[in-house]
Formats: structure tokens, sequence, C-alpha cells
């Protein structure tokens, strides 16, 4: 064979072991690294029950369990930093806790911790249909209408409707205990809007004893103010 093409032919077997040799090296430092990952314990705070909106968490609510893997950004793995933070998504037993679950530390719990910033919660009375037919539901969108005798209008003209405020979020809803002209105890209905101040100060003037507010239920996928 000639001397010429058994050198080439030598440092190409040469080349190619060594290439694969590094080929080999890499995927199993991959593998490896992946495997062992994947293997990995970690302890994770998920809820012992179910928490409702509003509920604040105590010692007894939560647990922790084996995660196995990387740990998701945001998901607790220190049940003492979850205690007396309030619930503003419910979390049923046995789902990991997320941060964004929850309230910020120190706001407490209760509707007001699920209140966003900017808006307030504005509790308005309404009439049985809509509280009995329960269409109106947390995290829901409404509009907002009022109907009435205007002031200083003429009695023979009748009632006027007027939507007063449209794309509204809805809060809560639920009965409250009010008492009527007698003291004697009296169920309304009462549904809590998250709306701006300044929207607040209407639903406050529309509230009159000659006024009656309704809700409308309107597609949440419809934001047009018209």
């Amino acid at each position: 064979m000639n001397r010429r093409l058994l050198i080439i032919l030598t440092c190409a077997l040469v080349v190619s072991a060594a290439a694969s040799f590094l080929v080999y090296r890499i995927v199993g430092k991959q593998v490896a690294a992946r495997a062992q990952s994947q293997g990995q314990l970690s302890r994770v705070v998920v809820a012992a029950r179910n928490l409702d909106i509003g509920a604040v968490i105590t010692a007894q609510d939560i647990k922790t369990t084996d995660w196995t893997g990387a740990v998701p950004k945001g998901l607790s793995t220190q049940p003492e930093s979850l205690v007396g933070r309030g619930v503003v998504s419910a979390v049923y037993e046995g789902e990991p806790i997320m941060d964004n679950r929850l309230a910020a530390p120190g706001s407490g719990g209760g509707l007001a911790a699920t209140i966003p910033a900017g808006v307030r919660a504005c509790a308005v009375r309404v009439d049985d249909v809509v509280g009995v037919a329960g269409f109106v539901l947390p995290g829901m969108r409404v509009d907002v209408l009022i109907a009435g005798n205007p002031p200083g209008g003429n009695a023979t003209e009748g009632s006027r409707v007027r939507t007063l405020l449209q794309n509204i979020q809805v809060l809560s809803a639920g009965e409250q205990i009010q008492k009527d002209a007698e003291g004697k105890p009296l169920k309304a209905q009462v549904v809590n809007l998250l709306v701006t101040p300044q929207q607040a100060e209407v639903l406050s003037l529309a509230s009159g004893d000659q006024t009656r507010i309704q809700l409308v239920l309107r597609n949440p996928l419809d934001t047009e103010v018209t």
C-alpha cells in the first residue's frame, strides 16, 4: 500500500475517534444533568383543604409534599411565609400554592384583599329576580341601569331607564340582612361591583328610594363602551 495513503487513513481514523469521543462526553454530560434535575426532590407547600376567596391562611390550611424536578417560579416552599396571607383566587385541596394566588403580606384577608389598586368595591342592592336567577357571579361583567321617575319630571310620562355604567366587574354577590321602616329584618340581594371612585359617586347618587338598579349581563369578551 502506498505509504502516503496509509498516513492519510491513519490520520482520518484518529480524527474520527477523537470527534466521537468528544460527542460521547458532551451527550453523556447532558443526559446526566437532565437525569439529575428530574430526580431532584424538593418540598413545596400545598393546600390541606379547599381555600375560598377571602380566607386567611392558617398553619392547619397548608402542608408540604415532595416535588420532583425544578421548582417553578412563584411556587412556595416555606410554609411559615404563607400563614396570615389572604386568598385572592380559590385554591383546591392538594393544589400547590402559587404566590400570585395570595394577597400581599400584611394586607389580611376578606374581600378587601382582592380589590385591585385604584378601584373600589361598591355595594348595590338589586331586585330579587337578579339574586334568585343567580346569573350575577364573581368575575362576570355587567352594565348598570337605573329605572325610576326623574326628579321634577312629569308623572304622566311614567318611569324612565338609563344606562349608568358599562363593562363593570362583579366582585361578589349574596344576601344581606337589612331592616324595613318598622325595624323588621329584611333580606336584600346585594352585589359588590369594582368601580373607580368617580363611578362609586354615580352609584351612590343612583341608589335612592325612588329608583331601582338593574344589572345587565354582558359577554366578557365584549369590552366596547357604547
